[in-house]
């Protein structure tokens, strides 16, 4: 008995690999990352997967995830405040003022 590509009652997919090799998991699934295990020849477990890149990975680790953690959650806890922003960019020029007055007396 020839089975054809469909689904079976069980929630078992049944599909055809093209010569080139290729399998589609249908559009469902388009573009997603997937991690394919061979358990055994010719046994597949396929699982969708997020990949963080190497270059992103630092901060899902010690120190860095629970101080980014921390910031998250000290964001969500302050409700936003409207800003006044000619008030911030007198105190922002009057800080840079001060600092580079600081300089000049140095010299």
């Amino acid at each position: 008995m020839a089975l054809k590509t469909g689904t079976l009652k069980t929630g078992i997919t049944v599909k055809t690999i093209s010569p080139s090799g290729q399998i589609s998991l249908g559009k469902k699934y388009a573009g997603r990352t997937v991690i394919i295990e061979e358990s055994e020849e010719g046994k597949w477990v396929i699982q969708t997967a997020q990949v963080i890149p190497d270059n992103e990975l630092w901060l899902h680790q010690e120190p860095f995830k629970s101080k980014l953690e921390s910031a998250i959650k000290r964001i969500d806890d302050r409700p936003f405040q409207e800003t006044n922003l000619n008030q911030f960019e007198a105190e922002m020029l009057e800080k840079w003022e001060m600092k580079h007055q600081q300089k000049l007396v140095k010299r």
